[in-house]
């Protein structure tokens, strides 16, 4: 068995009730007793919090109950035909190479290599 929020609020409310005849059961202060003063402006305070958040938060609707599970759609695509093409000759490029004059001299000469 569920309750809604109107539940909520008849027992804030009730609870209110029952605060302010207690509170107004104790005896009014007099101008010497600055205590009683004091507690009950403390008293009213605390029982007007709580009977405003009562009545703020049984105004809020229910969150919503969550969403049933429903699996995705998958879009399947077919693979591309992946075309290898043959090498129709070698594969050719320059390089620097060095060459040797004598013993100790050399210079750098562009080379094609092909592989």
């Amino acid at each position: 068995m569920s309750f809604n929020g109107s539940f909520t609020m008849i027992r804030a409310g009730a609870a209110a009730l029952a605060a302010t005849l207690v509170l107004g059961a104790v005896a009014p202060a007099t101008a010497r007793d600055q205590t009683g003063a004091i507690v009950g402006g403390l008293a009213a305070g605390v029982v007007g919090g709580v009977v405003g958040s009562a009545l703020v938060n049984g105004a809020n609707n229910p969150p919503p109950p969550p969403p049933e599970y429903r699996p995705r759609r998958v879009l399947v695509e077919e693979p591309e035909p992946v075309v290898i093409r043959e090498r129709r000759g070698p594969i050719c490029h320059y390089e620097r190479r060095k060459e040797w004059l004598g013993d100790g001299e050399f210079t750098y000469r562009r080379v094609e290599v092909c592989e």
